[in-house]
């Protein structure tokens, strides 16, 4: 039997393939408020990515003379393999590496749709998917978004990483609603808030940076959807339910950190170059080891120590898999700090600024529908 770990009737759950109990007389009248404040507020950080007065994508960017991400953020040219590359090739390596992050967080919005729509199926509680239902609605956009940027600048995205696109499969496919949760909502969602306050903060080309903090005033609002969750189940968990939800963190987290954009997974952009991906593999770890990684966790948008933050400030770390997160970040140092996720700040002034385009602002799809 399928456990599903949620100790709360908002999250309750049908069986996927039972649609007659989402049609029962008495479930219609079963809504609660609960989500009713982050469902309402969708209509405030509404945007489009196909009408140029959110974000126009006909900027223009010289890859050939400029870097889309910062030098100090391409691994591969702080070690022996841009010693093999001239000034142009390195560049060009650069941003092949950013195009393989930003295909990599394509693929991650990709994940969170299909989530999103497979909460559909199984949440019975009206108001919880009807939020679910939003949340495919938003994602669809990030999709589109940078679907339309990767064009734009490369014309065709990579493909995932095994490890990346493996572990999405089997979030989106499991049954359990706490492992859907935990490793979409809090995880993947919460890794996505860290990379996209970095490249916010980080990137040389305007285009991305505007339409990033677009994709970041919904994000945080599906990062809270997972934090509801955590509020009013982890203190009702017993022991072995602790234990399951706390480990299959940990293991989801543990493959993110050691696999997410090692060399074996990015691979696929090394051969143009000339570069073996096991000789480039072999550089990297000579210059970059464990406390590179601890000394990049000290940053407050780094994408694991998000990570970290957003499973203890929800209570699912405990004594027996602290060493695991120990050993890279100062636990008590992230207790310390507030709730606030990394990136809400450029959430909230995007949020205002939609507030702005919106409000006197016919939408040119609604437009379209009426005059059909």
């Amino acid at each position: 039997m399928t456990r599903h770990i949620t100790h709360d009737p908002v999250y309750d759950t049908v069986d996927r393939d039972d649609f007659f109990a989402m049609i029962e007389v008495d479930r219609y009248a079963d809504r609660r408020d609960v989500f009713d404040g982050i469902i309402s507020a969708t209509e405030d950080h509404f945007w489009d990515p196909t009408d140029p007065a959110y974000v126009d994508f006909d900027q223009e960017f010289d890859q050939r003379e400029q870097t889309i991400l910062p030098r100090e953020m391409i691994v591969e040219l702080r070690c022996a393999v841009a010693d093999r590359l001239d000034e142009g090739q390195q560049i060009a390596l650069a941003n092949e590496s950013a195009r393989f992050f930003l295909s990599s967080i394509l693929h991650g919005e990709q994940g969170a749709l299909s989530l999103s729509a497979s909460l559909c199926q199984i949440l019975r509680e009206p108001g919880a998917q009807e939020y679910a239902a939003n949340q495919a609605r938003e994602e669809a956009r990030h999709v589109s978004a940078f679907s339309r940027y990767i064009a734009q600048r490369w014309g065709a995205p990579l493909a995932a990483g095994p490890t990346l696109a493996g572990l999405m499969d089997e979030v989106v496919r499991a049954p359990e609603v706490y492992k859907k949760l935990v490793g979409m909502q809090m995880l993947i969602e919460g890794l996505a808030m860290g990379a996209f306050s970095t490249i916010y903060a980080r990137t040389s080309d305007p285009l991305l940076r505007q339409m990033v903090q677009l994709v970041m005033t919904d994000e945080a609002f599906h990062h809270k959807f997972g934090k509801i969750w955590a509020d009013r189940t982890v203190p009702n968990l017993t022991e072995d339910e602790h234990e399951k939800v706390e480990e299959w963190a940990a293991r989801c987290f543990q493959t993110l950190l050691f696999n997410l954009v090692n060399a074996e997974q990015k691979q696929q952009i090394y051969a143009p170059f000339g570069l073996d991906w096991q000789w480039v593999r072999g550089a990297v770890l000579e210059v970059f080891g464990d406390e590179d990684r601890r000394t990049n966790m000290r940053e407050s948008t780094n994408i694991f120590r998000v990570l970290i933050k957003t499973l203890l400030k929800a209570g699912i770390i405990t004594e027996r898999t602290r060493p695991i997160y120990a050993a890279w970040v100062d636990m008590e140092e992230l207790r310390a700090e507030d709730d606030e996720v990394a990136g809400q700040a450029v959430a909230d002034d995007g949020i205002d600024r939609l507030r702005e385009i919106n409000r006197n602002r016919p939408r040119r799809g609604r437009d379209r529908a009426r005059s059909g």
